[in-house]
């Protein structure tokens, strides 16, 4: 199985391709990565992704490459994960820095959380985020996650923040 294209009005989330292994380890190599335990070395990457390429097939669904549908420039992925280490299962985005600040993580994270729900019967999905990550703990408030104190976490320190399918805009109701 392969992840199904996702369009929105300025990107193409696609399968992970061989090609996007280049572009992303430098990314994951940086500063840049220290969010999700990085610096990120070239064989944990190729690891990384493939686990996530093989989890569609195993799980049904993955993380998605994001192009810039104008140009076909790789610039991120975005992607729901449940490696072992997880308690549930993830929405999660990176968006490169020369593509930050533009709308382009929040387009793709809700064409995914919609993906989730309306296409994959999921009813709630997590974003698992380091404390001191401020843009994506404002990512998910603009997603209209809310934060779950009381949910596992796979670290100690991450904050959860909660997505529940019947209230895409914020509040925990459905979810009590």
């Amino acid at each position: 199985m392969t992840a199904p294209t996702l369009t929105t009005s300025r990107l193409t989330l696609r399968h992970h391709r061989l090609e996007d292994f280049e572009p992303m380890t430098k990314h994951f190599a940086s500063d840049w990565a220290k969010y999700m335990g990085g610096p990120i070395s070239d064989d944990e990457l190729w690891r990384w992704l493939g686990a996530e390429v093989v989890s569609w097939d195993w799980l049904g669904f993955g993380s998605w490459a994001v192009d810039l549908t104008a140009t076909g420039a790789l610039i991120g992925q975005v992607g729901i994960n449940k490696p072992p280490r997880f308690p549930e299962i993830e929405l999660g985005w990176c968006v490169f820095p020369e593509a930050q600040q533009k709308g382009y993580a929040f387009e793709a994270a809700t064409a995914v959380r919609d993906w989730a729900f309306d296409v994959a019967g999921h009813s709630t999905l997590v974003s698992y985020i380091d404390a001191d990550n401020a843009a994506s703990i404002a990512l998910a408030e603009r997603l209209g996650a809310l934060r779950d104190d009381i949910a596992e976490r796979p670290e100690p320190d991450d904050l959860v923040y909660r997505h529940i399918a019947g209230d895409r805009d914020g509040g925990m109701e459905a979810y009590a």
